[in-house]
Protein backbone atom coordinates (compact mmCIF):
# COMPACT_ATOMS: atom_id res chain seq x y z
CA UNK A 1 0.00 0.00 0.00
CA UNK A 2 1.28 3.46 -0.76
CA UNK A 3 -0.05 6.89 -0.01
CA UNK A 4 1.06 9.83 -2.15
CA UNK A 5 3.97 7.86 -3.62
CA UNK A 6 5.34 6.69 -0.27
CA UNK A 7 5.66 2.93 0.26
CA UNK A 8 4.73 1.04 3.40
CA UNK A 9 8.17 1.48 4.92
CA UNK A 10 8.27 5.21 4.41
CA UNK A 11 10.50 5.17 1.33
CA UNK A 12 9.38 6.63 -1.94
CA UNK A 13 8.46 3.70 -4.14
CA UNK A 14 10.47 4.85 -7.15
CA UNK A 15 13.58 5.66 -5.11
CA UNK A 16 13.63 2.25 -3.47
CA UNK A 17 13.34 0.48 -6.81
CA UNK A 18 16.04 2.62 -8.35
CA UNK A 19 18.50 1.93 -5.48
CA UNK A 20 17.78 -1.77 -5.63
CA UNK A 21 18.43 -1.83 -9.38
CA UNK A 22 21.68 0.11 -8.93
CA UNK A 23 22.95 -2.48 -6.45
CA UNK A 24 22.08 -5.34 -8.76
CA UNK A 25 23.45 -3.59 -11.83
CA UNK A 26 27.11 -3.64 -10.72
CA UNK A 27 28.58 -6.36 -12.92
CA UNK A 28 30.65 -9.07 -11.23
CA UNK A 29 30.65 -7.48 -7.79
CA UNK A 30 27.98 -9.66 -6.24
CA UNK A 31 29.48 -12.89 -7.54
CA UNK A 32 32.93 -11.92 -6.33
CA UNK A 33 31.75 -10.93 -2.85
CA UNK A 34 29.72 -14.12 -2.50
CA UNK A 35 32.77 -16.14 -3.50
CA UNK A 36 34.96 -14.34 -0.96
CA UNK A 37 32.44 -14.94 1.82
CA UNK A 38 32.05 -18.59 0.84
CA UNK A 39 35.83 -19.13 0.92
CA UNK A 40 36.07 -17.39 4.30
CA UNK A 41 33.27 -19.59 5.67
CA UNK A 42 35.05 -22.71 4.39
CA UNK A 43 38.24 -21.60 6.12
CA UNK A 44 36.39 -21.04 9.40
CA UNK A 45 34.67 -24.42 9.08
CA UNK A 46 37.98 -26.19 8.44
CA UNK A 47 39.39 -24.58 11.58
CA UNK A 48 36.40 -25.80 13.58
CA UNK A 49 36.78 -29.28 12.11
CA UNK A 50 40.40 -29.34 13.34
CA UNK A 51 39.30 -28.22 16.81
CA UNK A 52 36.56 -30.85 16.86
CA UNK A 53 39.07 -33.54 15.92
CA UNK A 54 41.46 -32.43 18.66
CA UNK A 55 38.64 -32.83 21.18
CA UNK A 56 38.24 -36.54 20.39
CA UNK A 57 41.37 -37.68 18.57
CA UNK A 58 44.44 -35.98 19.96
CA UNK A 59 46.35 -39.31 20.02
CA UNK A 60 45.00 -40.63 16.71
CA UNK A 61 47.36 -41.24 13.79
CA UNK A 62 47.58 -38.78 10.92
CA UNK A 63 45.57 -40.97 8.53
CA UNK A 64 42.63 -40.86 10.97
CA UNK A 65 42.95 -37.06 11.05
CA UNK A 66 42.99 -36.97 7.25
CA UNK A 67 39.91 -39.22 7.05
CA UNK A 68 38.12 -36.94 9.55
CA UNK A 69 38.94 -33.79 7.60
CA UNK A 70 37.95 -35.36 4.26
CA UNK A 71 34.62 -36.55 5.67
CA UNK A 72 33.96 -33.17 7.29
CA UNK A 73 34.66 -31.38 4.02
CA UNK A 74 32.44 -33.75 2.03
CA UNK A 75 29.47 -33.64 4.41
CA UNK A 76 29.96 -30.07 5.65
CA UNK A 77 29.65 -31.26 9.25
CA UNK A 78 31.86 -32.90 11.87
CA UNK A 79 31.37 -35.55 14.52
CA UNK A 80 31.19 -33.07 17.35
CA UNK A 81 28.32 -30.95 15.99
CA UNK A 82 30.47 -27.81 15.88
CA UNK A 83 29.52 -25.37 13.16
CA UNK A 84 31.84 -23.10 11.21
CA UNK A 85 31.08 -20.25 13.62
CA UNK A 86 32.24 -22.32 16.61
CA UNK A 87 28.77 -22.86 18.05
CA UNK A 88 27.42 -26.34 18.69
CA UNK A 89 24.39 -27.34 16.67
CA UNK A 90 23.46 -30.09 19.15
CA UNK A 91 25.05 -32.57 21.54
CA UNK A 92 26.61 -35.18 19.29
CA UNK A 93 27.18 -38.84 20.12
CA UNK A 94 30.94 -38.34 20.29
CA UNK A 95 30.32 -35.54 22.78
CA UNK A 96 28.19 -37.99 24.79
CA UNK A 97 31.07 -40.50 24.71
CA UNK A 98 33.38 -37.78 25.97
CA UNK A 99 31.00 -36.82 28.76
CA UNK A 100 30.62 -40.48 29.75
CA UNK A 101 34.40 -40.68 30.21
CA UNK A 102 34.21 -37.61 32.40
CA UNK A 103 31.43 -39.13 34.50
CA UNK A 104 33.54 -42.25 35.01
CA UNK A 105 36.24 -40.09 36.58
CA UNK A 106 38.62 -39.71 33.66
CA UNK A 107 39.69 -36.10 33.87
CA UNK A 108 42.62 -35.94 31.50
CA UNK A 109 42.12 -38.39 28.64
CA UNK A 110 39.08 -37.46 26.56
CA UNK A 111 40.50 -39.14 23.49
CA UNK A 112 37.55 -41.05 22.00
CA UNK A 113 39.18 -42.20 18.77
CA UNK A 114 42.18 -43.82 20.45
CA UNK A 115 45.61 -44.27 18.98
CA UNK A 116 44.89 -46.69 16.12
CA UNK A 117 42.69 -46.85 13.04
CA UNK A 118 40.86 -49.83 14.57
CA UNK A 119 40.01 -47.91 17.75
CA UNK A 120 38.72 -44.99 15.65
CA UNK A 121 36.54 -47.41 13.65
CA UNK A 122 35.14 -48.90 16.86
CA UNK A 123 34.38 -45.48 18.39
CA UNK A 124 32.71 -44.28 15.19
CA UNK A 125 30.60 -47.44 14.90
CA UNK A 126 29.50 -46.99 18.51
CA UNK A 127 28.59 -43.34 17.92
CA UNK A 128 26.65 -44.22 14.76
CA UNK A 129 24.80 -47.04 16.52
CA UNK A 130 23.86 -44.78 19.44
CA UNK A 131 22.70 -42.11 17.01
CA UNK A 132 20.50 -44.54 15.09
CA UNK A 133 19.21 -46.34 18.22
CA UNK A 134 18.49 -43.71 20.90
CA UNK A 135 17.94 -45.15 24.38
CA UNK A 136 15.20 -42.68 25.23
CA UNK A 137 12.87 -40.77 22.95
CA UNK A 138 13.45 -37.07 23.28
CA UNK A 139 11.46 -34.56 21.22
CA UNK A 140 13.78 -32.41 19.13
CA UNK A 141 13.44 -29.26 17.12
CA UNK A 142 13.63 -29.43 13.34
CA UNK A 143 17.07 -27.80 13.46
CA UNK A 144 18.43 -30.46 15.83
CA UNK A 145 16.89 -33.25 13.75
CA UNK A 146 18.64 -31.90 10.66
CA UNK A 147 21.93 -31.60 12.57
CA UNK A 148 21.61 -35.23 13.70
CA UNK A 149 21.03 -36.32 10.10
CA UNK A 150 24.23 -34.50 9.11
CA UNK A 151 26.03 -36.11 12.04
CA UNK A 152 25.00 -39.55 10.76
CA UNK A 153 26.19 -38.66 7.26
CA UNK A 154 29.53 -37.58 8.74
CA UNK A 155 29.95 -40.83 10.71
CA UNK A 156 29.19 -42.93 7.63
CA UNK A 157 31.63 -40.95 5.45
CA UNK A 158 34.30 -41.05 8.17
CA UNK A 159 33.80 -44.79 8.70
CA UNK A 160 34.02 -45.45 4.97
CA UNK A 161 37.36 -43.65 4.80
CA UNK A 162 38.68 -45.41 7.90
CA UNK A 163 37.78 -48.85 6.55
CA UNK A 164 39.74 -48.09 3.37
CA UNK A 165 42.94 -47.54 5.37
Amino acid sequence: MSINGIGTVGYPVTGYTARKMERNAEPGTVGFMETVEEKAAQGRAAGQDEKAFEMVGSNAPQEVNDAWMDAAKEVNANGMGIRGNGMMSHISQMMVQRLNKQLKGETENFDILGSTVESAIQATKEALYDLEHPRVYTPRSMEVQQARIKEGEFYRAFLERLEQL
